[in-house]
């Protein structure tokens, strides 16, 4: 038995002319599932591409920053009722017995972690995601999203939120921390919020003088722009930690010098080409060079409450469902400021 609920799918790879509205089936309640209503969905870059990927399953119903209300629980389910505000991230299930599920994180589930969408579930069914009215999902992968937080803004944290939280709480950024941020996108405009909120000074690294007011009020006390040799080494040895929140291909062997001594140089974006960087960059300072995931979803759920009690919050454009494809067509175009995020109550 199921339920059919209406969504948005994208039918042919790398074709975003293709996103249809259709209709998909949700499960029916098992003991420990949460049913919710979808209110609001955001678009993540990684949505994009999994769009394009080779070896994605169609048709796909992309989305994983899902917010809403819950509409129903299983009999086994103590901490959800009907009516609670909640969302859903990247994942919606892994084996649980694992170390790395013990641990609480999830994203790095043994036997292999159950993403939201165009994944495999333990049932053998494809998962389908948050471009749809309503998602069934066990409890242990439901969030629940303060009052403090418009279900709409906190879509966007569910991803971007919670992939720079991680890395800064990881790498233990607080009080007379020195951050600098590459980027002041998607990502990186959340990090500068967190960073700060955590108490550090914190650095944007631009590329132009359009979003130097922008960065201020997001919190940071600095915004550079470093071109020549000159402006590198101006900042040399300067930050504990570096979060690049950029996809680009950079020159490592120009920023790595700007880490202190053992700081932290860590990717949250991810580019496409390998990295390459010479030894003698972080010789003199034993700088660590790192990626970061998500984090698992004790962690998320702290991330929510931080910023629900210091105000932080992505800014966003609000789209209707048929807004989808020229979207994400701006979203290659870097033409989104900063996150989409989609009203469920336009799809029809």
């Amino acid at each position: 038995m199921s339920q059919s609920v209406k969504a948005l799918a994208a039918n042919t790879k790398g074709d975003f002319a293709s996103f249809n509205q259709t209709v998909i089936q949700r499960r029916n309640l098992r003991p420990d599932d949460v049913a919710i209503d979808i209110k609001y969905c955001g678009i993540c870059h990684s949505d994009v591409s999994m769009v394009q990927w080779q070896g994605a399953h169609f048709p796909m119903v992309p989305g994983h920053e899902i917010s809403g209300l819950v509409s129903a629980v299983g009999s086994n389910v103590t901490n959800f009722k009907p009516g609670d505000r909640v969302g859903v991230g990247c994942f919606v299930n892994s084996c649980g017995k694992c170390a790395a599920c013990k641990a609480g994180q999830e994203q790095f589930c043994e036997h292999g972690v159950v993403v939201v969408f165009d994944s495999e579930d333990d049932d053998g069914t494809i998962t389908q995601g948050g471009y749809s009215q309503a998602i069934v999902v066990k409890d242990h992968f439901v969030l629940h999203i303060p009052d403090e937080l418009a279900l709409q803004d906190a879509a966007p944290l569910l991803c971007a939120g919670i992939t720079t939280y991680n890395p800064l709480k990881r790498f233990n950024v607080g009080k007379n921390s020195h951050v600098a941020i590459i980027g002041l996108g998607g990502l990186g405009h959340i990090a500068v919020q967190f960073a700060a909120k955590m108490g550090a000074q914190v650095t944007v690294l631009g590329h132009s003088e359009s979003k130097r007011n922008e960065a201020q009020q997001f919190g940071a006390t600095d915004y550079q722009i470093l071109k020549s040799p000159a402006d590198f080494q101006a900042l040399a040895g300067h930050f504990d930690f570096i979060l690049n929140t950029v996809a680009a291909d950079m020159d490592l062997n120009s920023y790595l010098p700007l880490v202190k001594s053992n700081g932290v140089f860590c990717y949250v974006g991810i580019p496409s080409n390998d990295i390459h960087f010479n030894l003698f960059s972080i010789f003199g300072n034993q700088a660590k060079v790192t990626a970061s995931n998500v984090g698992g979803i004790q962690m998320t759920q702290a991330m929510l409450d931080f910023a629900a009690k210091n105000d932080i919050k992505p800014q966003i454009e609000m789209i209707g469902i048929d807004d989808v494809p020229q979207a994400y067509q701006n979203i290659l175009d870097s033409k989104v400021h900063y996150r989409y995020v989609i009203d469920m109550s336009t799809l029809k």
